[in-house]
């Protein structure tokens, strides 16, 4: 697909950012923190998806139908963890009461019900205004999105290390307004020295890519 601009929205480590720069594009990094120092954006998208839907002022007022937005979508209260920790089952609830148990899962539906909702506005906000968008979540089962979104992804990456990543991580991507190009790439890729793990992994690190991983996604599936 031919692009103008890219917003990375929910990026704020320059990644993909970057790598689109490098291959000529403009882009731009949207997140409401900036740990990595790359954020050119800050400012919270949950308020400019909710402003958007509303058909208020936002963010997506300085969008158009020749840019890319790319959300790697928050995915805490999606991930295949979660239902341990709605049944009161998980390692640090063993000590728990009932009621501490029930409590806990309350707030977790809450939280839950506020990501799906603003996910489903976000992919409104793009069908109803012609945006091309690609949504980035984890597909390790089960994983919320893939037992109750009405909407399939357009492709799986069943292991992320084949094209150069330092995790295996099943990634599913969903194209909205927009479809895969499934390019033949030619690149050599780049195996990582070592393989990590979601389970020994913390922190920031869990959600990180390689700048290679991200270059050759972008040449194979958006360029």
């Amino acid at each position: 697909m031919n692009i103008d601009r890219v917003w990375c929205m929910f990026e704020q480590s320059g990644t993909f950012k970057n790598e689109f720069i490098k291959l000529g594009i403009e882009a731009y990094d949207l997140d409401i923190l900036n740990d990595y120092g790359q954020t050119d954006y800050q400012r919270d998208l949950f308020c400019d998806i909710d402003n958007a839907y509303e058909m208020k002022e936002s963010i997506f007022d300085d969008i158009n139908s020749d840019d890319l937005i790319l959300a790697f979508y928050p995915c805490t209260r999606f991930e295949c963890r979660v239902p341990l920790l709605f049944r009161g089952q998980a390692t640090q609830q063993k000590t728990w009461t009932t009621e501490q148990k029930l409590s806990y899962s309350m707030k977790l539906h809450e939280e839950l019900h506020a990501l799906y909702m603003r996910l489903c506005k976000l992919i409104l906000v793009c069908l109803r205004g012609g945006y091309r968008l690609i949504i980035e979540n984890p597909y390790t089962p089960p994983h919320y999105l893939t037992m109750f979104f009405p909407i399939k992804p357009s492709f799986i990456d069943k292991d992320r290390t084949r094209r150069g990543d330092k995790f295996v991580k099943p990634t599913q991507y969903f194209f909205i307004n927009c479809v895969p190009e499934n390019n033949f790439v030619t690149d050599a890729i780049t195996i990582q020295s070592r393989v990590l793990t979601i389970e020994k992994t913390h922190g920031k690190e869990r959600s990180e890519m390689t700048s290679h991983y991200a270059n050759r996604f972008i040449k194979e599936f958006i360029l």
